[in-house]
């Protein structure tokens, strides 16, 4: 017995409306005046060629070697109401050949399969088993219009029907009149019993006692089998009649049945209620957000997961349903999964639900097997499909209502759509109306979706890709512009070989073609980096757009710094990386291992050599700094993501670095981590950029359990109700909803909900990157934070699990700016790690569950950089807490040329350096994060031997900082010579955001000859006590205040003590 509930959807979504100017007086190609019946039979031998004007008109299967359309020749497909099934190794389209299936006015209505087989005979162009689109081709296929995809509008239990319900069980050796009494709120039945009424009237009278003592408000379901009238006497039919049905319908070639009543409630209200009894135990019932126009019995669609695992995805064949209502649709079969169907925490999780079936089938026939490539080492199955491919120079391309099945090859070039090297599409290459592939699904395929190559201005609209191998929606060298990709799915992106980023582990260890020799490869760095949505560059369009489950990532940004493959000459270097970035508005991605979004990296644009042994277009670093013009000497354009949806991602909601990059009315749950904003490096390419997120949710851990299955990865406690759930990483992996890095950040207005830790596991709102070598901005600003259901607001680290011995610089540095005091509740002060003596002053406020210092001061950094050796520890120590000094190993290995240690220090104080080994013969002092006119004072301590007598050096008792703030700078000075002292001053203004000045960084470089065989360069025991001080406040820590805003300013000033032995 089911409820339906009635809810009236609106798409999201707009329907972009085409306007057709093709010059032509026939809305439907097939009635064109002229064209010549063609029904050419069945031949594998016969070779097609339609050309000097002729037009033929297809009107019944056929069989041929291949089509070649030129020199005026067009071929047009009837729409009869006949299937019609054409096998070919391949269709050429040349110069002036036009193939018409339909029309934009006219949509093709009957069923067309094409289908393309064979590997044979490559052409020099296009390959084999191929449509071919080339220069003068004109190729317009407009299948019947159906919904795309929607979402799930109510969740779909594994097992059920998305319904409340309950099966009848009929058994055929049971006659009579079969009662069910079912309770109306679970849909469970509480009671049953039969009556023969065919056979006996004491069953009848048995019949009337039973339904009479049944309690009001619950529900009597009545099915007869084979018969039941023959003794059903007046008793049992005036009790039945009682009940108040009015009309119950149902045949011997229905297998469902419907009865309905109206009610009147005590409030005098009227409703109906509705019950249906469907004797298929195998189906299901799906609630759609929207009504599913042009869905139809026999049509496939899929569901995605709604959960960590991509492969949650499942497919299912619709059945008529003469009682669903407008949304709703009925499949055959029970779902295996969780599908939810709605808002879970304040986050859409729908699961979006694509149709696979068109009336126009274009797919490659397969063999049993993989055979003849280096794909057969990866696939046991043939990836050999078929291909669309359109050359530069074509007349008109557009698709609609299509749908692909078995295309794509594990061969370079060779994909289910591909535009190759065509310039403008749109109206500035002159095509009008624009060049558009939409409502087009590609599913079961060999190498990508639809690939864009060296094109521009394409709209790809309302399509949906399933289950391919490779990057599903590709834009592949880098100049690739203007292009829209609007109301797009793409889910269960798997692995393919054909570049490093396709790859997975094991195909990057096995595949090294192009490499240097000696090349071992790293796959998480190299490779892995498959992806639903892969843009080479910016200036592209995503509105609307759904990843629902790839292998590693479902957007991802990259970066050519150079054009690559035919592409080569098109743009100047770093084009892209100042690009600024498209619309990106509306997208969600799920159920994606890496992350649901990246914006980082490039690739490889150079051969391997003895220097860079790694092969082409493997994954490299890049930084992404958006300007006016793609001109870095001209404005800053912020990249804007506005109401993105990233849910049950395993790594990471996003990652993204670069400059301006800003969030808005974003939703972020289940991911190991939300969101990472990462900054462009030491000196960030783009400095005065920030990133921010604004007015956006983050959730923690859901109500969205999942569900423990044999191959669920990991399962465990969780939630604020610690009950079972799935997990992204591990049983005790620190989930953080925004993980600070470097910086700056700005986060403003957010909110923060169930955030649980819980033993051995230490999730918190905010975090830190784990095993972190770099530096942490004291400019990431955070304000207006909301928490709710929060056990852990913040959590600096412990050593253990995750967190290693935290021993790294970046581990020992972390630290933010609570500005209105809505995370510590002090306005104006700084969170910073609890046992970081650098920034702590005698009226911090420890928060031993944070491992914290709740801090006030004026904070900036400096960079050391060291050279001849650079494979140094460095100790740092501030005078005034000597026996605490920070040891920092270097953020970047100890196999580079030079070394960098990246400390935050507390401005106005003074501090020592001292070196584990023997001190650096050359030491560069960066300023990052000083305002103009702040003294910086420093002490230097040298080896006893060396002759400063021949220095150019002035001789003066310079001790602490008070001293210092009287000398003018720049100024260096020995001290008893034993102790260099330097003074330097920052000259010029910088911005709010920028770590250097205006005119650049100002920095101090020291160079020395030290003598070989000295001792190592640790002065702690000369410099302390003498320089030691006592700990002073200089900034007052401001007074808790649980409900105002307070924002307070601070200015900086320094005084360094660095000392050299």
């Amino acid at each position: 017995v089911s409820f339906p509930f009635f809810i009236k959807a609106t798409s999201l979504h707009s329907h972009w409306t085409f306007h057709p100017n093709f010059n032509r007086i026939f809305c439907c190609p097939d009635k064109e005046p002229g064209l010549q019946p063609w029904m050419p039979g069945h031949s594998e031998d016969h070779r097609v060629t339609i050309s000097y004007g002729r037009k033929v008109l297809l009107t019944s299967s056929a069989t041929v070697h291949s089509i070649e359309i030129l020199n005026g020749g067009k071929l047009v497909v009837a729409d009869t109401n006949r299937p019609i099934l054409l096998r070919t190794k391949h269709i050429l389209i040349g110069n002036n050949g036009e193939l018409h299936i339909g029309s934009p006015d006219c949509p093709y209505k009957g069923n067309l399969t094409i289908a393309l087989f064979g590997s044979d005979q490559e052409h020099s162009y296009f390959g084999r088993k191929y449509i071919g689109v080339g220069t003068g081709g004109t190729l317009e296929i407009h299948g019947a219009k159906k919904l795309s995809w929607t979402f799930l509008n109510k969740t779909l239990q594994p097992g059920e029907s998305n319904q409340r319900n309950y099966l009848f069980q009929r058994s055929w050796g049971n006659r009579g009149i079969i009662v069910h009494i079912i309770d109306p709120k679970t849909g469970e039945v509480l009671n049953d019993d039969r009556f023969d009424t065919y056979r006996s009237k004491d069953e009848s009278r048995r019949l009337a006692k039973y339904v009479d003592a049944v309690e009001s408000g619950l529900i009597l379901a009545m099915v007869v089998n084979d018969e039941g009238s023959n003794n059903l006497e007046d008793s049992a039919k005036k009790t039945l009649s009682r009940l108040g049905s009015k009309h119950i319908t149902g045949t011997k070639a229905s297998s469902e049945a419907r009865s309905s009543r109206v009610f009147h409630s005590s409030y005098g209200e009227h409703f109906t209620a509705s019950i249906s009894i469907d004797i298929l135990s195998n189906s299901s019932i799906l609630e759609l957000e929207d009504q599913p126009d042009g869905w139809g019995p026999g049509d496939r669609v899929v569901v995605a997961s709604t959960d960590y695992s991509m492969h949650q995805a499942e497919e299912f064949t619709l059945l008529p349903c003469p009682t669903c209502t407008p949304n709703q649709v009925k499949v055959q079969g029970k779902a295996q999964f969780i599908h939810l169907g709605e808002e879970v925490d304040g986050v859409d999780m729908r699961a979006e639900v694509g149709l696979l079936s068109r009336n126009i089938l274009l797919h490659g026939e397969m063999e049993p097997g993989c055979y003849g490539n280096e794909a057969c080492k990866f696939f046991d199955f043939d990836t050999f499909g078929g291909h669309l491919k359109v050359e530069r120079g074509f007349r008109a391309v557009h698709i609609s209502g299509m749908e692909l099945q078995h295309m794509g090859q594990q061969t370079m070039g060779h994909y289910p759509i591909h535009f190759h090297m065509n310039g403008d599409v749109d109206e500035r290459g002159g095509y009008d109306p624009p060049t558009f592939v939409r409502d087009v699904s590609i599913h079961h395929s060999f190498s990508r979706c639809i690939t864009i190559h060296g094109s521009n201005g394409l709209l790809v609209r309302d399509v949906v890709g399933y289950d391919m191998l490779g990057h599903c929606f590709f834009t592949e060298d880098g100049p690739e512009e203007r292009n829209t990709f609007d109301h797009c799915l793409g889910l269960m992106v798997r692995a393919g070989t054909l570049l490093p980023s396709d790859r997975d582990s094991k195909m990057c260890r096995d595949i090294t073609d192009g490499a240097y020799p000696g090349y071992v490869p790293n796959p998480r760095q190299d490779c892995s980096a498959t992806s639903t949505f892969w843009i080479a560059n910016p200036n592209n369009n995503l509105i609307n757009c759904a990843a629902a489950g790839s292998e590693e990532t479902g957007f991802w940004f990259i970066f050519h710094h150079v054009p690559t493959g035919p592409s080569e000459g098109l743009y100047s270097p770093g084009h892209t990386e100042h690009k600024p970035m498209g619309q990106f508005f509306n997208n969600r991605a799920h159920s994606n291992y890496r992350a649901g979004m990246i914006l980082d990296n490039g690739v490889k644009t150079t051969k391997a050599n003895d220097k860079d042994k790694r092969p082409f277009l493997s994954l490299i670093g890049a930084r992404y700094g958006p300007h006016q013009d793609a001109d870095p000497f001209k404005p800053r354009v912020p990249a804007l993501i506005h109401h993105f949806v990233a849910y049950k991602n395993q790594d990471h909601g996003a990652w993204l670095r670069g400059g301006d990059v800003w969030l808005d009315d974003c939703q972020f749950a289940d991911n190991g981590i939300g969101l990472t904003l990462a900054s462009g490096g030491t000196f960030p390419d783009d400095d005065g950029s920030h990133q921010q997120v604004k007015n956006s949710l983050f959730v923690g851990e859901s109500d969205n359990h999942g569900m423990p299955l044999p191959d669920t990865p990991i399962w465990g406690p969780g939630g604020s109700d610690l009950t079972g759930r799935t997990l992204p990483r591990g049983v005790d992996f620190p989930m953080r909803g925004m993980q600070i890095y470097d910086g700056p950040i700005n986060v403003q207005n957010c909110t923060f909900r169930k955030y649980t830790a819980m033993e051995g596991r230490h999730t918190s709102a905010f975090g830190f990157r784990l095993n972190n070598t770099w530096q942490s901005c004291p400019n990431n600003n955070v304000t207006d934070i909301t928490f709710e259901h929060i056990t852990s607001r913040v959590f600096f680290g412990e050593p253990g699990p995750w967190f290693n011995k935290m021993q790294m610089d970046g581990d020992k540095t972390m630290i933010f700016h609570d500005v209105d005091g809505s995370v510590s509740e002090y306005p104006g002060a700084f969170l910073v790690k609890a046992d970081n003596w650098l920034l702590r002053h005698p009226d911090c406020i420890d928060v031993p569950d944070w491992k914290a210092a709740i801090c006030s001061g004026r904070y900036a950094q400096i960079y050391v950089q060291t050279r001849n050796p650079a494979n140094l520890n460095m100790d740092i120590v501030r005078n005034e807490y000597p026996d605490r000094p920070l040891t920092l190993e270097g953020a970047l290995g100890k196999r580079k040329h030079y070394q960098q240690f990246q400390p935050v220090i507390v401005l106005a104080k003074g501090y020592t350096i001292h070196w584990d080994q023997l001190a650096p013969a050359e030491v560069t002092i960066w300023l990052i994060n000083f305002n103009k006119s702040v003294d910086t004072c420093a002490y230097f301590e040298l080896h006893t031997t060396h002759n400063f007598d021949k220095q150019p050096l002035s001789k003066q008792a310079v001790y602490n900082q008070h001293q210092c703030s009287s000398i003018p700078a720049p100024q260096l000075f020995c001290v008893d010579c034993r102790l260099l002292f330097l003074k330097v001053k920052a000259h010029n203004d910088r911005e709010q955001f920028a770590f250097c000045s205006v005119k650049g960084c100002e920095r101090v470089k020291i160079t020395a000859i030290i003598p070989k065989g000295s001792p190592p360069s640790n002065c702690m025991a000369q410099a302390y006590p003498r320089h030691a001080e006592l700990p002073v406040v200089d900034v007052p820590m401001p007074r808790k205040i649980p409900k105002a805003r307070l924002v307070r300013s601070v200015c900086v000033c320094v005084c360094v003590c660095v000392c050299v032995k």
